[in-house]
């Protein structure tokens, strides 16, 4: 029982490292190279897990080899662009300025279904109010509408609009106060106390989010009693 934790915790880790290591990418956005990798892992995983006589090496060995092959892959692929459209592909336009391309929809094996569904999902109904569509190379269908199906920018309007976006630093996450953020926010501990005092909180674990940002507005969200 030991041996199987232990084996399953070891390469849960090393995984898990090694996944940490491709970068931060969900299933859909992974690149045809990394989804085999992916897959070929899991499999490689499995089988020390479940069978005992198979020594734990010969699993964590193939792991750390497909790893290092990624990463070496990865480091040819930013220094050759021809090396990365062999192994990535690259990005094919499916419509321009609102034209079906079907020869590279039957390249790429793209059924007219599978875009009209593109399409709605992103809120358009026909193909003639798309300027370009481009099949990204993680399988991703980018839509550029043209200018007149877009709605009017502050730009194109000349407004003169106060940019207001700021970007939030969490300092209290569910009662926990994150000292990192606090400090590279340039406050403290007592700043922080004084915040929940005029906001009639007694302590940090009465929050469950308390954010920061760059212009110094605060946003607080009181946590809830559990039931």
């Amino acid at each position: 029982m030991m041996t199987a934790f232990a084996r399953t915790v070891i390469l849960y880790f090393l995984i898990m490292t090694g996944l940490r290591l491709m970068g931060k990418r969900q299933i859909g956005e992974l690149e045809p190279s990394e989804l085999v990798l992916t897959m070929m892992i899991s499999d490689l995983a499995t089988v020390p897990m479940q069978d005992f006589g198979i020594p734990l090496l010969a699993g964590v060995i193939p792991i750390l080899t497909l790893l290092a092959l990624s990463m070496l892959m990865s480091q040819i692929s930013l220094r050759s662009l021809r090396f990365r459209e062999l192994v990535c592909g690259t990005p094919v336009v499916l419509i321009r300025e609102g034209v079906l391309q079907q020869s590279a929809m039957r390249k790429n094996r793209y059924t007219l279904d599978e875009l009209l569904e593109e399409l709605r999902g992103q809120g358009i109904s026909s193909v003639e109010d798309v300027k370009y569509a481009v099949l990204e190379n993680s399988g991703q269908l980018s839509v550029l509408p043209w200018t007149r199906q877009q709605p009017p920018t502050a730009a194109q309007l000349r407004l003169n609009v106060e940019d207001d976006t700021a970007l939030p630093t969490i300092l209290i996450n569910d009662g926990r106060v994150l000292q990192r953020n606090l400090f590279a926010c340039g406050k403290d501990r007592a700043w922080l106390d004084i915040q929940l005092r005029e906001r009639q909180l007694g302590s940090p674990k009465d929050v469950f989010l308390l954010t920061l940002d760059e212009q110094g507005r605060i946003s607080c969200v009181i946590k809830e009693d559990s039931a």
